[in-house]
């Protein structure tokens, strides 16, 4: 299986395993060093300033990646990276801080759209669920050892040192971001303008992709709301030093063992059964942590909840991208990610809220999660018929994407 994907496919993946561990290195850091700043009561705004930011960059991502190009809108959302990176160490006030969080945030409203339309670009429509599988792993690696990396380098050398690091991670994306060839085929592309930055009504969302962005939406909300509690939910449970960043490796872990067979599960029998079961997981995973009075409690309901995270992330990605339309993939991309920052979002600032530094009310922060994610099984039982699955008959301008691509970037 690993030997069918070409070399730029695995540079790609390289280059997405850079970038996740470039600003997800800062996670485990972030609560603490903002409350020594003096705005403890503001922590729910480190993820939902974040993804604000994310959400409204994405139909401008969209756009420019289906007319500019896919790797110029990667490099962009790459070098945000770097300049955040750099600037964290001279934002020493509680506003400059969150201001910082509102732009690092327009990384990830244009790195992952260019990438997953790229990737999208160079695999036949009957391997999409396993490529992005295979692209979620590198990505997920890179979630999972960023934080456990930035824990380890502020404690043994410096807060600023663990900023430098961010920087040097996303720079090293854009090295490999370098060595790709544009996929965006020749008769698509336009010189850059700011005239392309003037959005029509029309092009702000693809309502062919509506589907899988309202379940995107409703399953990562608890994504938002775990981030923003399970750093002092890991505290409370004397989880601390290198240990703080447990929950996290428990979750990537698990996630990672089921990613690849979901993908392939999902090209063989379809999206929606998949995404039913994964979101049930997810449920039972969001069960455990509404009670989760120990450490192998807590961790069990981390194993659960990234496993529900491994088969549900491939899936709804593969699914928008069965329902975009090819020459406006970017587009479709681009809505599914506005889905997934309005998610996280909410749920980061919606579990600071309730959370409040009150520990007793941690549990309602999780069942405000589990109710979410029930809601996505409701609407995909009752509102959703499972389409069939997809065939590489189906998408003949892939086709047309494969042909003006460099050999060497064809899966």
């Amino acid at each position: 299986m690993l030997g069918s994907y070409s070399r730029g496919f695995w540079l790609m993946c390289l280059s997405s395993f850079l970038f996740f561990a470039s600003f997800n290195l800062l996670l485990p850091e972030l609560p603490a060093h903002l409350t020594r700043l003096g705005g403890g009561e503001y922590k729910g705004f480190i993820i939902a300033l974040f993804t604000l930011t994310a959400a409204i960059s994405r139909p401008f991502s969209g756009k420019l990646s289906d007319t500019v190009g896919r790797i110029p809108v990667m490099v962009l959302g790459s070098l945000v990276c770097v300049l955040c990176g750099l600037a964290y160490p001279w934002a020493l006030g509680v506003g400059s801080f969150l201001l910082l969080r509102l732009l690092h945030g327009f990384s990830t409203g244009f790195k992952p759209t260019g990438t997953a339309a790229f990737v999208a670009d160079i695999v036949p429509a009957d391997k999409r669920g396993e490529a992005m599988g295979l692209l979620g792993v590198t990505g997920s690696l890179g979630m999972a050892a960023g934080p456990a990396a930035g824990s380890w380098v502020a404690e043994h050398f410096s807060l600023n040192t663990m900023f430098y690091c961010s920087a040097g991670l996303a720079l090293l994306s854009v090295l490999v971001q370098g060595t790709l060839t544009e996929t965006l085929p020749l008769g698509q592309r336009r010189r850059f303008s700011l005239s392309l930055l003037r959005l029509k009504a029309n092009e702000i969302l693809e309502p062919r992709v509506a589907a899988p962005a309202l379940t995107t939406l409703l399953c990562l909300f608890p994504y938002g709301a775990v981030l923003t509690v399970i750093p002092d939910q890991s505290q409370l449970l004397g989880l601390a030093g290198p240990t703080k960043g447990l929950f996290y490796i428990c979750y990537t872990a698990s996630s990672l063992g089921v990613r690849l067979a979901a993908g392939k599960v999902s090209d063989t029998h379809g999206r929606v059964p998949v995404l039913r079961w994964s979101a049930a997981v997810l449920a039972l995973g969001l069960a455990v942590l509404v009670w989760s009075p120990s450490v192998p409690v807590f961790l069990v309901g981390a194993v659960i909840f990234g496993l529900g995270t491994g088969l549900n992330s491939p899936t709804l990605y593969a699914w928008t991208v069965d329902l975009s339309d090819p020459t406006r993939r970017g587009r479709g991309i681009a809505t599914m990610y506005i889905a997934l920052e309005v998610g996280i979002g909410l749920g980061a600032l919606l579990a600071g809220w309730i959370f409040d530094n009150q520990p007793g009310r941690l549990p309602y922060v999780h069942a405000l999660s589990l109710a979410s994610v029930l809601a996505a099984i409701g609407y995909l039982l009752l509102g959703v018929q499972a389409p069939p699955r997809p065939r590489p008959e189906s998408d003949a301008l892939a086709a047309e994407a494969l042909a003006v691509a460099a050999p060497e970037e064809v899966v």
